[in-house]
Formats: structure tokens, sequence, C-alpha cells
């Protein structure tokens, strides 16, 4: 069938490009943020994670609206939520607080990480069955993103208050590994994809949303704190009730 347009089926406009780019710059974000975390630039690392998590949010959004998705873009984009969300914020985590103590830093970066990849892995394989996928309100365990941005919570509170760790590196270990389970588990977790707001609501939405986009440009580490506090509130909630919702 031939383009309206008079394009060949085997090109691509430049727009239709835009989300690989975005794929790629999330990438480039990531790597970058272990080179800062190495360098200990902690701030600008978690920056760059963050940057990630905003660009991840956007490709594919972008690629379904320009009809410009793709096997590659598929893929592209899972290796870089395993680099942006599975690999830099432990790595982040480690070079900043673990390295006193080395063995049980690394085995909770291991732990982590490998937790991280096999979300990734459970989300690709269910994605890709061959049955049609029921849309749900909630996802099954905490989504890679969101893990990433929960497990820095203790760099935030750093941030906001001491610039110094505020708990022991015992302690940071123990969270790290009770995310990565988090990743892996079956609680219903929220999902924004499938939320709906009526008309009435919309507006006080939007002030919402303004709301929280200035308390995040004004007061950003004391904002993350209070929006992973209120994830983990939600999880925890979701947990309690579990029996409740349906399985996605």
């Amino acid at each position: 069938m031939a383009d309206p347009l008079g394009r060949k089926e085997n090109e691509l406009t430049l727009i239709q490009l835009l989300p690989n780019v975005l794929t790629i710059t999330a990438i480039c974000a990531g790597l970058s943020a272990i080179r800062f975390g190495v360098q200990g630039n902690y701030m600008l690392a978690v920056q760059l994670v963050m940057a990630a998590c905003v660009l991840d949010g956007l490709d594919g959004r972008l690629a379904r609206l320009l009809g410009s998705e793709s096997k590659m873009g598929a893929e592209l984009d899972s290796l870089a939520d395993f680099l942006n969300f599975g690999v830099a914020p432990s790595l982040i985590l480690y070079f900043w607080a673990l390295q006193d103590i080395t063995s049980a830093g690394w085995i909770a970066v291991l732990v982590f990480t490998v937790c991280c990849v096999m979300r990734l892995a459970r989300f690709n394989v269910s994605s890709k069955s061959e049955s049609e996928p029921q849309e749900s309100a909630f996802f099954e365990g905490v989504p890679a993103p969101a893990g990433a941005l929960l497990v820095m919570l203790p760099m935030y509170m750093s941030f906001a208050f001491t610039g110094a760790p505020l708990v022991p590196g015992t302690a940071i270990c123990a969270y790290m590994v009770c995310i990565g389970l988090l990743l892996i588990s079956r609680i219903p977790t929220w999902s924004f994809k499938t939320t709906k707001i009526s008309r009435g609501n919309v507006k006080f939405f939007l002030v919402g949303v303004v709301f929280a986009g200035a308390a995040i440009l004004t007061y950003a580490w004391a904002s993350l704190i209070v929006l992973c506090l209120c994830y983990v509130a939600m999880v925890v909630w979701a947990w309690i009730d579990q029996d409740a919702h349906p399985k996605s």
C-alpha cells in the first residue's frame, strides 16, 4: 500500500526518529550519571538519573503518537531502562556511601541490579505474549523507574539536610535489597497510564501539577522525599489490600 505522502516504506522522517533520539539521550544521561558518581559529583549524578526517568516516560508515548514504533526501538528502550534504573542508581549509591563496607555494599548493588533486570525481563515477556494484555490500573511489582527513584531516597535526605549520609551503610544496603525485592514482587502498584480524571476535576489536577512542579523546582530534594514516602505508603497500602486488586 502506497504512502499518501509519497514516502518509501524503508524510510523514516527525522520526526519519526525522535523517540530513538530520546532513548539514546537517556542512555547518555545514565552513563554520565555513573561518570559523575565516580568523580564525586553526586547531586549531578542523581539529577541525570531523574532526567533519564523523564526521557523514558516520553520516548514510548512519542513513538506511539508518531506511529514510529519498531523492534529496534523497543530493544533500545529496554537496554536503556536496565542501564538507567538498574545499573546507574546502585553504582552511584555504592560510590556515595558503601565503599567502606565493600563486600556488603557490592552484594546489595548486585541484588538490586539483578532484581531490576528480572523485573524488566518479566515485563518484556508479558508485553510480547501472544494474548492481548488486559489494561489494568495496577502494575505487578514496583516499576523500574520508580524503583530507581526510591532506591536513591537516602541521597535525597542527605542533600536536603546535611550533605553527608544520615544512615549507616549497612542500613542503606538493607534498603537497597528491599527495594530490589519490591521490583520483582507480585504486589499491585498503581499505574498512572490508565488513570482517568473527570472533567469536573481537571482544573484541580492541573493546579496540583503546577504546585508539585513548583515545589520540585524550589525545594527539589525535600519534595522528592515527600513523593517517595507517599509512593511507599501507596505500595504498603496495596500490599495490605492486595486481595482486592486485580493483577496486571
